[in-house]
């Protein structure tokens, strides 16, 4: 058993913390003004190439290892799909290859990170109306006959990183329209050196249920082991199946990728 942490060690990792918080809110303000100073002159390249590169200098402030397995997207048009356990899966995903993510609307109102996924081209969507739904499928149709890389969670919410949830299939009719592949990935967070298989878990990172995202933060900022674990799968299409099947194979899919157990519903 590992031994009960001192005081001194409590407020040497308090300490720590703190000073994570403010080395990170100082690159999430750098952040900001880049992307309204320097965005609207960028191609989409250039912005791609920032956003990578603010991301993985975000995971190191956090002090939070990514390790990648796998063959990330080549190119565009492609839609990703992948679990959801966390606020920091978009960093550790855009570390890895930028995408444009969608993703819940009310994410638009998290102070000064709201603003700064917004200003890196977010696509925003009222889950439970289901006519904002058929807004977004056609605009991600649209940037998919365009070549984008596109990255959306189909759980619809967090998770507490242990199972995938059931994976709504609506936003996977866009990659049915326009005949897009889809590649699957899988992502979980483990303590340091732990295998990309391992069972082992760090809920560090879990945003689910009533925590709050501050308290959220606060965890990731305290953590002293934590690394981030993604797996790539292959592309595939839809190869004849509905959108309602698909859904369900690559929920099967992403599990095995994040190292969990297969959808038992």
């Amino acid at each position: 058993m590992p031994r009960p942490e001192t005081g001194p060690a409590r407020r040497g990792r308090g300490v720590r913390a703190l000073w994570r918080g403010a080395r990170l809110l100082a690159h999430v303000v750098g952040g900001l003004w880049t992307v309204w100073r320097h965005f609207p002159q960028w191609d989409e390249a250039a912005r791609a190439a920032r956003i990578q590169a603010w991301s993985a200098r975000a995971l190191a402030i956090l002090g939070v290892a990514l390790r990648v397995d796998g063959v990330p997207p080549a190119r565009g048009p492609l839609l990703v799909v992948s679990n959801h356990v966390s606020w920091l899966d978009i960093l550790a995903i855009d570390a890895a290859w930028p995408c444009r993510f969608v993703s819940k609307a009310d994410v638009r109102h998290w102070p000064l990170l709201g603003r700064l996924v917004a200003g890196a081209g977010t696509l925003f969507i009222e889950r439970d109306r289901k006519r904002d739904a058929l807004r977004v499928v056609h605009h991600l149709a649209e940037r998919l006959q365009a070549g984008d890389v596109l990255a959306v969670f189909p759980e619809g919410t967090t998770s507490d990183g242990r199972s995938v949830l059931p994976f709504h299939a609506n936003l996977l009719q866009a990659a049915v329209a326009t005949g897009a592949p889809v590649q699957p990935l899988g992502l979980a967070y483990r303590p340091m050196g732990a295998a990309a298989d391992a069972l082992a878990r760090h809920d560090a990172p879990v945003y689910v249920g009533d925590a709050t995202l501050l308290a959220s933060v606060w965890r990731v900022l305290t953590a002293t082991d934590l690394a981030v674990h993604l797996r790539w799968g292959e592309p595939q299409t839809a190869d004849g199946r509905d959108r309602r099947t698909w859904a369900a194979d690559l929920r099967a899919h992403v599990a095995v990728l994040a190292g969990l157990p297969p959808p038992a519903d």
